[in-house]
């Protein structure tokens, strides 16, 4: 409760964000954060983490409807995820513009075993998306799942969030499915 009425809190302000004004927001005492929390600290880093964490987006993932058409669920899914990675910048974008360092000792990442689990966990949530189509397929399901998500995160790394050029869900579904050359006899688009 704490960390979500934080979490737009401290996508707004950064680390200049007060634990009185986030208090407030859950509606609690501020020394109930501190009953939770060591320090504003600790609170910041767990609402890192709670910006990095694929729960949300896992959760999103599940409920796309599988009767939908294979290239709907999937721009659904891209959606999901835009909206996911966009939140995560912003919290970390706004912790960092404030002038906060992130609250692991120098050098230190993430351990490579949870990116790789958080990484298997979006490519398992997208391949149940991919899954009733599979006979329809010329690659595995996992390798498409695979292929979507290296897409969406090279687009997305690309500073691709925005502006005219960037394809939208739908449009990168549809070349991922059917390829970016014309079919014989279609019209340039």
């Amino acid at each position: 409760m704490i960390v979500a009425a934080a979490l737009p809190l401290v996508a707004e302000h950064g680390a200049a964000v007060t634990t009185g004004r986030i208090a407030r927001a859950a509606g609690i005492g501020e020394a109930t954060i501190f009953r939770v929390f060591a320090d504003k600290d600790e609170l910041l880093d767990a609402c890192v983490a709670e910006a990095v964490s694929p729960d949300h987006v896992l959760r999103e993932l599940a409920s796309v409807d599988l009767e939908l058409p294979l290239a709907e669920r999937l721009a659904e899914a891209a959606d999901a995820m835009r909206a996911h990675l966009e939140r995560m910048g912003t919290v970390l974008g706004a912790l960092h513009a404030s002038g906060r360092q992130r609250g692991r000792p120098d050098g230190e990442r993430p351990a490579p075993a949870d990116r790789d689990a958080s990484a298997r966990s979006l490519r398992d949530a997208v391949s149940e998306l991919i899954e009733p189509d599979r006979g329809a397929l010329r690659l595995p399901v996992e390798k498409v799942a695979a292929l979507f998500l290296a897409t969406l995160f090279a687009q997305l790394r690309g500073g691709a969030l925005g502006g005219e050029d960037s394809p939208t869900p739908a449009e990168l579904t549809d070349v991922l499915l059917h390829g970016a050359l014309r079919q014989p006899g279609s019209r340039p688009v």
